[in-house]
C-alpha cells in the first residue's frame, strides 16, 4: 500500500509505539527517515536505532528504534511530535523565520539546501527550508 506522507507516517509510527509502551518500532527505511532518526538520537529523544538493509533491489529496508523512556515514571521521553509541512500545504521559512519550539527546548526539523537538520543548526548556518516536523 503506498502511503502518501511517508514523514507523518513515520511519525504517527514512533508516537503509537510510545503510547503502547513498546520497547522496539519498525519503520520502512527511506534516507530522509534515516536522517530524520539520526537527528532524533543526536538529540536524545530515542534510545537506540538500527538501519537494516533488505536484500535485492528495489527493497527499502527498515529502520528499528527504541524509543526512550522516563526511567522513573515509565512516560515517553518525546512528549508531542507534529508534522508541520504536508504534501498538500508546504511550509517553508527563511533562516530567520524558523519557528522556535517552545523558546528553545523542543526541536523543528528542516530540510534544507545543505540537508535535513534542526531548527538550531539551521539558523547557525544561515539556511532556510522546508520545516517538516517539530519534536518535543
Amino acid at each position: 500500500m503506498a502511503v502518501t506522507d511517508p514523514i507523518a507516517d513515520y511519525l504517527t509510527r514512533l508516537r503509537n509505539a510510545q503510547q503502547a509502551g513498546h520497547r522496539i518500532v519498525e519503520i520502512p527505511s527511506s534516507n530522509l527517515k534515516r536522517r530524520i532518526t539520526e537527528i532524533l538520537y543526536e538529540q536524545g529523544f530515542i534510545y537506540r536505532y538500527t538501519f537494516e538493509e533488505e536484500g535485492g533491489k528495489g527493497k527499502q529496508g527498515l529502520i528499528k528504534i527504541a524509543p526512550k523512556y522516563d526511567p522513573a515514571t515509565r512516560q515517553p521521553v518525546i512528549r508531542k511530535m507534529g508534522r508541520i509541512s504536508r504534501p498538500g500545504l508546504r511550509k517553508y521559512a527563511k533562516a530567520n523565520e524558523i519557528p522556535r519550539v517552545i523558546n528553545g527546548l523542543g526541536i523543528a526539523i528542516v530540510s534544507t539546501s545543505r540537508g535535513v537538520m534542526t531548527d538550531k543548526q539551521a539558523r547557525a548556518a544561515n539556511v532556510g527550508g522546508e520545516v517538516l516536523c517539530y519534536v518535543y
